[in-house]
C-alpha cells in the first residue's frame, strides 16, 4: 500500500503551527501523494481571540470529523501547557464513531507542535497526541534522527525524535527557523514508507509450523 491521500490537520493560534503544517505537506507531496491541509475550528470566542491577537485569517478550510476516514495518513498538531490544545482535543473527542468501527485502523499518524520557549512540554504534547492516534489503531511516524539539525548547538533550535517542533517566543514573535522547517517535511515524506509498513502489519500473521 502506498499513501495516496494525506491530511495535514492542525490547530494554530498564532500561525507558527500553520507554517509547520504547510512544511509537512510539502514533504508529503514529494512522495507523489495528494495532500490537503485543513484546520480544526477555533473554539475561543472571537472577541477574546482578537484581544489575544490570534491569527484568525488562516486560509486552510475547516476539517470535519467524518472525512478523516477518507485519508491514508493524518498528521495532528497543537500544544497548550504541555499537552494537546483543547481545540484539537475537542475535535478528536468527536471521533468516537470512527474509533468504534475501526475506520482509522492501519492509517499513518504523526504529530508536530510549537511552544513559547525551550523545554516547554514539547515532547509531552507530542506524546499526548500520539496516545490519541494509537487509540485509533494508527501507525505512528516520528521525526527520528533523520533530521540531524535538531542536534546542533550552533543555534537555539527545536526538534524531537518524536515529532517536528518549533519555538515561538514568549510574545509569539519568533517564527519557525529554516532549520526547524527543514525538519518539518520529514514526517510527511516518510508517510509512503510507513504506509507500506502499515499494510504489512495489517496482514494476518500465519503461525509457523513446528520443526
Amino acid at each position: 500500500m502506498s499513501v495516496s491521500k494525506v491530511l495535514v490537520l492542525y490547530y494554530s493560534a498564532y500561525g507558527h503551527i500553520e507554517a509547520m503544517a504547510y512544511a509537512v505537506a510539502e514533504g508529503a507531496r514529494e512522495t507523489g501523494a495528494r495532500v490537503d491541509v485543513k484546520r480544526v475550528a477555533e473554539t475561543v470566542p472571537e472577541k477574546i481571540a482578537r484581544g489575544a491577537h490570534f491569527k484568525l485569517d488562516q486560509p486552510a478550510p475547516i476539517a470535519s470529523v467524518e472525512e478523516l476516514a477518507n485519508y491514508d495518513a493524518i498528521v495532528g498538531s497543537g500544544t497548550r501547557f504541555g499537552r494537546v490544545s483543547s481545540q484539537l482535543a475537542a475535535f478528536l473527542d468527536q471521533a468516537g464513531g470512527l474509533w468504534a468501527r475501526g475506520a482509522l485502523h492501519g492509517k499513518v499518524g504523526g504529530a508536530f507542535t510549537s511552544t513559547a520557549t525551550q523545554h516547554r512540554g514539547q515532547e509531552t504534547t507530542l506524546f499526548s497526541m500520539t496516545t490519541n492516534l494509537l487509540h485509533f489503531g494508527m501507525v505512528i511516524v516520528g521525526l527520528g534522527y533523520g533530521h540531524a539539525g535538531q542536534m546542533t548547538v550552533e543555534e537555539i533550535t527545536s526538534g524531537s525524535p518524536y515529532g517536528a517542533t518549533s519555538i515561538a517566543g514568549g510574545d509569539g514573535s519568533r517564527q519557525p527557523t529554516a532549520n526547524e522547517l527543514q525538519g518539518a517535511p520529514l514526517p510527511g515524506a516518510q508517510d509512503r514508507r510507513r504506509g507500506e509498513q502499515a499494510a504489512r502489519l495489517d496482514r494476518p500473521i500465519r503461525p509457523r509450523r513446528p520443526p
